[in-house]
């Protein structure tokens, strides 16, 4: 059986149980206030009949029997008692309900009558069990002259008590009703909640969850819904938690992660292979509703960790562009070289001498320049290499005379990821354009690195830097539109700033201070 039925056959029962104890205990204080109540109308009976002076003069009269058995007869009929002795002091009854009895001794207690106090009793008389009271009666003189009882059966006390069970009994089946309906609710929500799973399904369930959240190779993130307070991580598993930086154990509150992946919480479109940057890491994203009757309960989101892939991949660009730009000029050393052949062939060596020593003297003080002033070798080839390719796109590249940077205390893949992207981004922002140019500048203040990427391009506002720096932003149609993201994070992790700054054109700033973190 589910759990919502089990649940509603253990409310039913101990509901039904609790509701028919109760109604006995109701019962049996009932009953006990209804003897409680017998006894006090008895014994104001019996005392307000043993202070009519009548009584007390019949007692003594001459014809006691003819003269009381009236009165009582009167009395019981008025209150509804069952009986109404007056009896003399030796006992004899003067009056009965039955007047066969007459005369004869009174069966009971009057010890404490006779000490003058009024007091009752449950007794088995000549009518049965019966409540009674008995009281004494006093002359004018205050002489004891006899006494009055007056008692209901248990029989009519019972009789009473069962003519008020149907009521009773009304009042347990309301009762075991409303609490019914209650537990086949509380089933309902249950079941509603379970999915009418039995407890053992609930927990293989539970297990096979467990067992494929730790197996799987993705970072996995359940985000749920509770109502007004927004979204909320309902799963997280450990390879979400290692590749967002999170503790191993314990809740994860949404302010704990990346403004990137809380944003994913928020109702949008299902997205596949998303690329978001947390502080340290290159995630790649897939999002997907998650929905049930038709309503959406959370979204589910993996995460996949391509920072080392779009590290390589960076490389790779730089080295294609090497290639591209080793390739552009192979073909033109080609055709300088079938140049060069023609007019020495034209007998003009001269000529052919002093054009070829111009093109040598200018890439060579290129190369001179930028391999003396930048100690590191790889973001020397790295400008050396943007000046061709960037030439091939018709765009001047140059790197300024005060570019200058001794050995430092920071990676060569960190440099060339900085410089890089941002003299990619500054190419392709200009060209096609005309006049196009960038100017690149790469020099040491203290214990700071500074790169400044000027161009003839309109430019970037501070907004726009900012959501390029964010997760996937581009002003471009291809995956180099991460560049920005990228250096952000790079520059980030070590504690340094990017920015842009007013001039003729465009101009951004990277500062990187040698303390940062690695």
């Amino acid at each position: 059986m589910s759990v919502a039925r089990q649940l509603l056959i253990v409310q039913t029962v101990a509901l039904a149980v609790v509701v028919l104890v109760a109604g006995g205990l109701f019962a049996v204080e009932e009953r006990r206030d209804a003897d409680a109540a017998t006894r006090l109308a008895v014994t104001d009976v019996a005392a307000t009949t043993a202070q009519i002076p009548a009584v007390a003069a019949d007692i003594v009269g001459p014809d006691p029997v003819g003269a009381l058995q009236p009165v009582a007869s009167a009395i019981r009929a008025a209150t509804g008692v069952d009986f109404v002795v007056v009896m003399g002091l030796d006992e004899i009854r003067l009056t009965h309900p039955r007047p066969d009895r007459i005369g004869l001794p009174y069966t009971g207690h009057t010890e404490p009558a006779r000490q003058g106090r009024t007091f009752t009793e449950t007794y088995t008389g000549s009518l049965g069990p019966s409540i009674r009271a008995v009281a004494p009666v006093y002359e004018d003189t205050g002489a004891l002259v006899g006494f009055v009882s007056v008692g209901v059966t248990r029989q009519k006390s019972w009789e009473q008590f069962r003519d008020s069970l149907p009521g009773l009994l009304g009042i347990v089946a309301i009762g075991l009703a409303v609490s019914t309906a209650g537990a086949v609710l509380v089933s309902r929500r249950l079941r509603t909640q379970t999915l009418g799973l039995s407890p053992d399904q609930l927990r293989r369930l539970y297990e096979q969850h467990d067992a494929v959240l730790r197996a799987i190779g993705d970072g996995l993130l359940v985000f749920g819904t509770s109502g007004g307070d927004g979204p909320r991580v309902d799963v997280i598993n450990d390879e979400a938690r290692r590749l967002l930086g999170l503790p191993a154990d314990g809740p994860v509150s949404m302010g704990s992660l990346p403004e990137t992946v809380r944003a994913l919480a928020e109702d949008g479109d299902d997205a596949r292979d998303e690329v978001h940057l947390t502080a340290d890491r290159v995630l790649v994203v897939g999002r997907d509703a998650v929905r049930w009757e038709g309503r959406r309960i959370g979204t589910v989101v993996t995460l996949r960790d391509h920072t080392e892939l779009r590290s390589v991949l960076g490389e790779l660009d730089s080295v294609r562009g090497l290639a591209e730009s080793l390739q552009a000029q192979a073909h033109e050393s080609a055709n300088r070289l079938h140049t060069i052949i023609t007019m020495v062939e034209l007998g003009r060596p001269d000529e052919a001498v002093a054009f070829a020593t111009e093109e040598l003297r200018l890439s060579q003080q290129l190369v001179d320049r930028v391999t003396a002033t930048v100690a590191d070798p790889a973001l020397a080839a790295l400008l050396i290499g943007k000046v061709d390719a960037a030439a091939e796109r018709g765009v001047e590249l140059t790197v300024t005379d005060d570019t200058a940077l001794a050995a430092v205390p920071l990676r060569s893949r960190d440099l060339v990821t900085v410089v890089g992207n941002l003299v990619d981004n500054a190419i392709d922002a200009v060209s096609g354009t005309e006049d196009a140019w960038v100017e690149v500048t790469v020099r040491q203040e203290r214990s700071t690195v500074v790169i400044e990427v000027a161009d003839s391009g309109p430019g970037m506002d501070p907004d726009t830097l900012a959501r390029s720096m964010t997760r996937g932003y581009s002003t471009k149609s291809d995956h180099h539109g991460l560049g920005l993201a990228l250096v952000a994070q790079t520059i980030t992790r070590r504690g340094g700033t990017l920015r842009t700054e007013p001039s003729l054109g465009s101009l951004v700033v990277a500062e990187i201070p040698f303390g940062g973190a690695p």
